[in-house]
């Protein structure tokens, strides 16, 4: 079987070099500097309330293309005018057709905090999400090691970002309890098989359950029903949803709307 996150790994490595070669760390700083639009996206996700974290992107490795006429901008006013509480926005560019550039340009209409969902290898990734407008990072345990994850994490706390450390084994649910400050992300799709499975979530947040900072259930939502069920088995009230709701764009996003207006 093909592991597609080897895959995506690999040609992240790649993609990064022709960043490095046009930026240097001391010119990230500098436009971070100058950038006055930064927000608060652990804030936003409140413990008494239904928080969703409304995820933008053209494609997925399991879906092919989402939407054709893909416009970042306008989703994000959709999702805002929705109830969304953050944006996440895609910006891996072979497999997800993203790019860093629509974070700065959402932010120049939408007032949401946003998370650069990409595939972090490197500390250097930190400099690069923030000097395009970012809030929060990601951080896929099973995309690298302890060291590298340490090292970005860190780099994003000097930065004074938002971290989301993203599981799905027991296993990295235990080493993720080590990033104290950090969101804990549980993600039911298996990246190397793409297989999605809502049971991970119930797994998983036993292990999670003394975490102190927010929780958030990720991938595989279709209703406001499984929402329900999820905050009532394991009181997760902050999801990270894509697809379902990109489907739902031309219906004026009913399911964003029904989700947000659950009282968990």
């Amino acid at each position: 079987m093909i592991n597609t996150l080897e895959k995506i790994i690999a040609d992240k490595k790649s993609n990064m070099e022709k960043y490095k070669n046009s930026f240097s760390v001391e010119d990230l700083k500098k436009r971070i500097s100058s950038y006055k639009n930064y927000l608060n996206f652990k804030d936003k996700l409140k413990k008494n309330e239904v928080s969703v974290i409304a995820e933008i992107k053209k494609a997925s490795p399991s879906a092919g293309v989402i939407v054709k006429n893909y416009d970042p901008k306008a989703i994000a006013k959709q999702y805002l005018n929705s109830g969304a509480s953050c944006l996440s926005i895609l910006t891996e560019e072979n497999y997800f057709k993203g790019k860093l550039e629509d974070i700065d340009e959402v932010k120049k209409e939408v007032k949401l905090p946003v998370l650069c969902k990409d595939f972090f290898i490197d500390p250097y990734q930190v400099y690069l999400a923030k000097s395009f407008g970012a809030d929060a990072i990601l951080i896929i345990l099973s995309a690298v090691d302890e060291k590298t994850a340490k090292e970005i994490y860190n780099v994003a706390e000097e930065l004074n970002m938002s971290t989301i450390v993203e599981v799905h084994t027991s296993e990295e649910a235990k080493s993720a309890l080590g990033f104290k400050n950090a969101i804990i992300g549980i993600n039911n799709r298996n990246l190397k098989t793409l297989k999605t499975d809502i049971k991970t979530t119930y797994d998983l947040h036993k292990v999670l359950i003394d975490h102190s900072a927010p929780i958030v259930c990720e991938s595989g939502i279709k209703t406001e029903k499984e929402v329900e069920e999820i905050i009532k088995k394991t009181k997760i009230n902050n999801f990270l949803i894509g697809e379902s709701l990109l489907k739902d764009l031309d219906k004026n996003s009913p399911l964003l709307k029904k989700i947000t207006q659950i009282n968990p």
